[in-house]
């Protein structure tokens, strides 16, 4: 997602903050985001995006229970000391892809469209990466555990999705620094010592702060520009051209946009035919080391620790 249109989301959310705070304390969310409709955005069809005829393809998760699944083909483990950068739009140094082999990401989750990504992924046994964004997590926290729970790798995307190449360099570590602190106190422990920065704008000092914290830095080979989009095909067609063209690579897609979470179920239909596999990414060290100064700035975000932390479901329900 991009900055305007992150913004513009941003902007709504604060408009109705009110209600993210009871959202961020109650704990599981409604079916309901932050938006300028009463209504959440409906999810929208992939029948026409998905291909006639895939081919089956065997996973290699021993818990699969789809015997055609794509699976996961194998999983690297990246050893993040002095933060090595990964993707040729702005590293060379470590192709570690084979021939045919797909690392998905997705950026600047969790949100609403969460659970139907979810879903595409459990259906075909597939592992991602995530970077979310640490506000994103305090409206959405039992979104976020469901990655965490299902074996997802999460990393972080700072606080607030702010051009970090226009911000001072305390500036920019507090979005670093922050956003961590806010995903990892959603999931209950530190993110992984994953990060990719908003935009793909990597100020140096940035690159060489996150090599000090031994936090690996993710670019992309295939951006799908799905931000420019508005129909999931579009989306499906986007990365297998690159892909095609490539013959590998890390695909960069966003998990808050609907049409990028209903084309993930045709997209790994269209891999599957494709013979492609997909490549899980894990750290050496699961657990990034979070500053308690941020954690505590967190914790001021959302607010009393002593408050109830029943589910919304449980605490209010419409009687008449």
């Amino acid at each position: 997602m991009r900055v305007g249109g992150y913004l513009l989301a941003i902007s709504v959310s604060l408009a109705v903050s009110g209600a993210a705070q009871a959202q961020r304390i109650l704990g599981p969310m409604p079916s309901a985001a932050p938006t300028t409709s009463s209504t959440p955005p409906a999810p929208v069809s992939t029948e026409s995006a998905a291909p006639a005829a895939p081919a089956p393809a065997v996973a290699t998760e021993s818990t699969c229970k789809n015997p055609n699944a794509i699976g996961i083909s194998r999983v690297v483990e990246i050893d993040t000391a002095g933060g090595p950068g990964f993707g040729s739009q702005h590293f060379k140094a470590y192709d570690f892809l084979q021939p045919k082999e797909v690392v998905l990401t997705f950026d600047d989750g969790p949100w609403v469209t969460t659970p139907i990504l979810i879903d595409a992924l459990d259906k075909e046994c597939v592992k991602a990466l995530f970077f979310p964004i640490g506000l994103h997590a305090t409206y959405y926290p039992q979104m976020l555990k469901r990655h965490d729970q299902r074996g997802d790798t999460i990393g972080s995307h700072t606080w607030s999705h702010k051009d970090l190449s226009k911000l001072t360099p305390d500036q920019a570590k507090e979005e670093i620094e922050k956003g961590a602190s806010a995903v990892g106190l959603a999931l209950g422990h530190p993110p992984a010592p994953f990060f990719r920065f908003p935009d793909l704008r990597q100020p140096p000092e940035m690159i060489s702060y996150l090599g000090t914290r031994n936090i690996g830095i993710f670019s992309t080979d295939i951006d799908s520009f799905d931000f420019k989009m508005r129909k999931p095909e579009q989306v499906v067609k986007s990365v297998m051209a690159k892909l095609k063209k490539d013959g590998k690579g890390i695909v960069l897609i966003h998990e808050n946009h609907p049409w990028s979470a209903n084309a993930v179920a045709p997209l790994l239909a269209e891999l599957k035919a494709g013979g492609y596999k997909i490549v899980h990414i894990k750290a050496k060290d699961p657990q990034m080391q979070t500053i308690p100064e941020f954690d505590d700035a967190v914790r001021k975000e959302l607010g009393p620790a002593n408050v109830s932390q029943r589910p919304m479901s449980s605490v209010v329900r419409t009687v008449q």
